[in-house]
């Protein structure tokens, strides 16, 4: 069995503009003659490899402990693009997927950097996807990440963000990427790993 590990390290993560980077304080150390090692940290929900929820963008929108664990494990289809993802390459994305298993095609993770349009957006939460997951920080335009999320979030997509695929190739996966079960949060941090067919 092949396990792909898609998260950053939390300490060294990427961090969206304006957000706080992640802190590690160490309160116990047994070098110094505690009795344990112990740490204590503090971050951003969105911080690294996260998920969003729906409450994200809207007031009444699900909180990461409200939504199904249904979306953020089962089969799902990795693909490569690179720039602006259209309404064209979203049907062909689904289209790719569907084909190499029916299952996969409800969690769509994209390899590279690439972009999130209003109109692949559209196409995307017109098809229900459970998820959607990309190597940036954020869906969407990073100067303007509104109107991508709203689209997404309100058909219901959580949103996987700050993956790492360039060693993953493209094709069918067993995803888990459970998030942190933080009661009332807009998002969470999670482990993402992929698990290879056969």
């Amino acid at each position: 069995m092949k396990i792909f590990d898609i998260s950053q390290e939390v300490f060294h993560c990427a961090v969206y503009p304006g957000d706080p980077a992640p802190k590690r304080k160490v309160l116990m150390n047994l070098s110094e003659g505690d009795v344990c090692n112990l740490t204590e940290f503090s971050m951003c929900a969105h911080n690294g490899t996260h998920v969003d929820a729906s409450y994200h963008f809207y007031e009444n929108g699900k909180t990461v402990d409200q939504v199904s664990l249904e979306h953020f494990i089962g089969y799902a289809y990795v693909v490569g693009q690179r720039g602006n993802i259209t309404a064209a390459d979203a049907m062909k994305i689904l289209d790719q997927a569907r084909l190499a298993d029916e299952r996969s095609a409800k969690r769509i993770l994209v390899k590279g950097k690439a972009v999130v349009t209003k109109e692949a957006a559209e196409v995307f939460a017109e098809a229900g996807i459970l998820l959607f997951g990309n190597e940036s920080q954020t869906v969407g335009p990073e100067d303007a990440p509104e109107e991508v999320h709203l689209i997404m979030l309100g058909a219901e997509i959580v949103l996987l963000e700050g993956i790492r695929l360039g060693e993953v190739p493209e094709g069918v996966y067993f995803l888990n990427a459970a998030p942190l079960n933080l009661g009332g949060a807009d998002g969470a941090p999670c482990r993402a790993v992929l698990i290879a067919k056969g």
